[in-house]
Protein backbone atom coordinates (compact mmCIF):
# COMPACT_ATOMS: atom_id res chain seq x y z
CA UNK A 1 0.00 0.00 0.00
CA UNK A 2 1.48 3.56 -0.82
CA UNK A 3 1.79 6.72 1.10
CA UNK A 4 1.33 10.42 0.38
CA UNK A 5 3.28 13.28 1.29
CA UNK A 6 1.17 16.10 -0.09
CA UNK A 7 1.14 20.12 -0.06
CA UNK A 8 -1.48 21.89 -0.48
CA UNK A 9 -2.27 25.64 -1.11
CA UNK A 10 -4.03 28.25 -0.86
CA UNK A 11 -3.11 29.68 -3.97
CA UNK A 12 -0.04 30.60 -5.98
CA UNK A 13 2.38 31.41 -3.28
CA UNK A 14 -0.15 31.56 -0.81
CA UNK A 15 -0.52 29.31 2.34
CA UNK A 16 0.57 25.96 2.49
CA UNK A 17 -0.35 22.99 3.86
CA UNK A 18 1.61 19.73 4.16
CA UNK A 19 -0.10 16.20 5.31
CA UNK A 20 0.25 12.45 4.91
CA UNK A 21 -2.35 9.65 4.00
CA UNK A 22 -2.40 6.62 2.89
CA UNK A 23 -6.09 7.59 0.38
CA UNK A 24 -4.67 11.06 -1.26
CA UNK A 25 -7.43 10.81 -3.43
CA UNK A 26 -10.11 10.56 -0.56
CA UNK A 27 -7.95 13.17 1.34
CA UNK A 28 -8.02 15.96 -1.36
CA UNK A 29 -11.70 15.18 -1.67
CA UNK A 30 -12.11 15.89 2.00
CA UNK A 31 -10.01 18.90 2.32
CA UNK A 32 -11.99 20.13 -0.91
CA UNK A 33 -15.57 19.76 1.06
CA UNK A 34 -13.98 21.21 4.02
CA UNK A 35 -14.94 17.65 5.76
CA UNK A 36 -12.72 18.58 8.56
CA UNK A 37 -12.60 21.53 10.61
CA UNK A 38 -9.06 22.93 11.09
CA UNK A 39 -5.88 24.87 9.29
CA UNK A 40 -6.92 23.99 5.70
CA UNK A 41 -10.68 24.69 6.34
CA UNK A 42 -9.72 27.94 8.09
CA UNK A 43 -7.22 29.06 5.29
CA UNK A 44 -9.30 27.74 2.25
CA UNK A 45 -5.97 25.56 1.46
CA UNK A 46 -7.33 23.50 -1.10
CA UNK A 47 -5.13 22.74 -4.22
CA UNK A 48 -2.80 19.84 -4.38
CA UNK A 49 0.19 21.71 -5.97
CA UNK A 50 2.89 18.30 -4.84
CA UNK A 51 2.75 15.28 -3.62
CA UNK A 52 5.39 12.26 -3.63
CA UNK A 53 4.78 8.12 -2.94
CA UNK A 54 6.40 6.02 -0.37
CA UNK A 55 6.58 2.29 0.43
CA UNK A 56 6.09 2.88 4.13
CA UNK A 57 4.25 4.86 6.72
CA UNK A 58 7.72 5.49 8.46
CA UNK A 59 9.05 6.99 5.21
CA UNK A 60 6.39 9.12 4.46
CA UNK A 61 6.04 10.62 8.08
CA UNK A 62 9.22 11.06 8.26
CA UNK A 63 9.35 12.69 4.95
CA UNK A 64 6.65 14.74 6.40
CA UNK A 65 8.23 16.18 9.29
CA UNK A 66 11.37 16.88 7.43
CA UNK A 67 9.41 19.38 4.66
CA UNK A 68 7.53 20.82 7.32
CA UNK A 69 10.76 21.88 9.12
CA UNK A 70 12.00 23.21 5.94
CA UNK A 71 12.30 26.84 5.26
CA UNK A 72 9.43 28.64 2.99
CA UNK A 73 11.77 29.23 0.60
CA UNK A 74 12.91 25.65 -0.06
CA UNK A 75 8.89 24.60 -0.21
CA UNK A 76 8.56 26.73 -3.30
CA UNK A 77 11.45 25.92 -4.72
CA UNK A 78 10.35 21.89 -4.34
CA UNK A 79 7.08 22.68 -6.03
CA UNK A 80 8.14 24.97 -8.20
CA UNK A 81 10.43 21.94 -10.06
CA UNK A 82 7.46 19.83 -10.40
CA UNK A 83 4.34 22.58 -11.14
CA UNK A 84 6.02 25.54 -12.25
CA UNK A 85 2.67 27.23 -12.96
CA UNK A 86 0.46 25.86 -9.58
CA UNK A 87 -1.91 24.06 -10.90
CA UNK A 88 -4.34 21.79 -9.27
CA UNK A 89 -2.86 18.60 -9.45
CA UNK A 90 -5.86 16.41 -8.26
CA UNK A 91 -7.90 15.80 -11.85
CA UNK A 92 -4.39 14.05 -12.77
CA UNK A 93 -4.20 11.92 -9.91
CA UNK A 94 -5.23 8.78 -11.22
CA UNK A 95 -2.40 9.11 -13.57
CA UNK A 96 0.21 10.62 -11.65
CA UNK A 97 -0.26 8.36 -8.62
CA UNK A 98 0.39 5.25 -10.21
Amino acid sequence: MPFFVYILASKRNGTLYIGVTNDLARRIAEHKAKLIAGFTQQYDVTLLVYFETFESVLEARAREHSLKRWRRAWKLKLIEGLNPDWHDLTDDLNTLAT
